[in-house]
């Protein structure tokens, strides 16, 4: 097995009234936010499913299904411990995180600093080690007409060790 591992993760949530907007870990004021069985935020279930992935390990649903009842209303920072903790179970450990959010709403730039500080304390990484990026959909397709948003992420695992 390989010292090094990449893994890639993508979410998405349709938008809903009444919902908190959760990215990244951070709550983000805004009329509408994603639905789902946790708190639904899509960038974190992206870092996680990319985590799991790099080790070649099941996908969020497989650890968190939306059929459990007691991961309804889920705070997604534990997913991605959980995460973390299932790598690390097989001798790895998280070098870094690039991501990508899409959405019209909300505006992230102006929380990009907080997520990446959050997500970092969750990870167990320095702020410098994630790559937040937003991007629109340029009003196309379902994302533009803000019915929902997506996240893109990869990861980079190391063998804890240097086993190779």
């Amino acid at each position: 097995m390989s010292k090094f591992r990449v893994g890639y993760g993508y979410d998405v949530h349709q938008l809903a009234e009444g919902r908190r907007c959760v990215i990244g870990g951070v709550e983000i004021p805004n009329s509408v936010g994603p639905l789902g069985h946790s708190d639904a935020d899509v960038l974190s279930h992206a870092i996680a499913d990319a985590i799991l992935g790099a080790a070649a390990l099941p996908d969020i649903g497989h650890y968190f299904p939306n059929t459990s009842s007691e991961c309804e209303g889920m705070d997604s920072q534990d997913i991605l411990r959980r995460a973390v903790a299932e790598i690390g179970k097989l001798g790895y450990k998280l070098v870094n995180v690039d991501s990508s959010m899409i959405a019209e709403t909300p505006k992230l730039s102006p929380h990009i600093a907080d997520i990446k500080r959050t997500l970092a304390a969750t990870l167990g990484l320095e702020p410098g080690d994630i790559g937040v990026k937003a991007t629109t959909n340029e009003k196309m397709g379902w994302i533009g007409r803000r019915e929902g948003l997506a996240a893109h992420a990869v990861c980079l695992i190391e063998k804890a060790g240097g086993e190779s």
